[in-house]
């Protein structure tokens, strides 16, 4: 009996002197890692850490700057010493037409004296002040006199801005169309049932070449953007000031 005790007891010894390496093996590479630690890490007080931290949280967040509104709703601005302008057709019936000067809007729906026809707003170019503006309506009405004689009777150095709303051909009579042809519009005689028009021309000088006068877009049922409508067409742009 005393011998089997004595071999348990024998037999026992080897893992337990196994067990106590390990500790110490454990222990030395505890105390190497601290030592390595403690080498990289500067010589930097908890506090010094903490106001570290809140001073972070402290910085200012950098944001985008909020884009600059344009006149005229422009994705640029226009180059001193110009006028900026944009005229927008009319689309479907409460698609109104809109006519923006300098960033004063001439004729629109905010205005009170938008309507269906064709629009008309006459600016001095001296000054850049509207004269007057009209809507004619050339859809029911018998109004392509009125608007010849109001054409017509804009002063020299004069700028005519003219956008259609809803429809502007049914009764526009040639009069009318040929005052238009002879302040330059190529497409005053190619206008349909619900065409959507724009234009812009001067009396009394010419406009630099590069600036963009006059755009059309015909109702097609294919490809009309609202039911019986085609989409509405712009053009802006920035128009050189008189010498001074």
């Amino acid at each position: 009996m005393q011998r089997r005790q004595l071999r348990s007891v024998t037999g026992n010894r080897p893992a337990g002197t196994l067990r106590s390496l390990l500790f110490l093996c454990a222990s030395v590479c505890a105390w190497y890692a601290g030592y390595l630690l403690a080498e990289f890490i500067p010589d930097t007080s908890l506090s010094s850490v903490a106001y570290r931290i809140q001073s972070i949280s402290k910085r200012p967040i950098l944001k985008a700057p909020v884009p600059q509104r344009q006149k005229c709703d422009h994705w640029a601005p226009c180059p001193p010493n110009t006028y900026a302008y944009r005229l927008l057709s009319g689309g479907v019936r409460d698609k109104y037409a809109k006519i923006c000067f300098e960033d004063e809007l001439l004729i629109g729906e905010k205005t009170g004296n938008v309507g269906r026809g064709i629009n008309v707003a006459i600016v001095n170019y001296t000054t850049g002040k509207v004269i007057a503006t009209q809507y004619f309506d050339t859809y029911e009405d018998d109004n392509s006199g009125a608007m010849t004689r109001f054409i017509r009777g804009a002063p020299v150095k004069s700028l005519l801005f003219m956008v259609t709303h809803n429809d502007g051909s049914a009764r526009l009579k040639e009069d009318a169309k040929k005052a238009i042809e002879e302040l330059g519009s190529k497409e005053i005689r190619t206008m349909r049932f619900r065409s959507s028009w724009v234009f812009l021309t001067a009396k009394g000088f010419e406009l630099p070449a590069g600036i963009q006068r006059e755009k059309i877009n015909h109702s097609d049922h294919a490809n009309n953007r609202y039911m019986g409508w085609p989409a509405e067409i712009q053009i802006e742009g920035c128009i050189p000031k008189e010498p001074s």
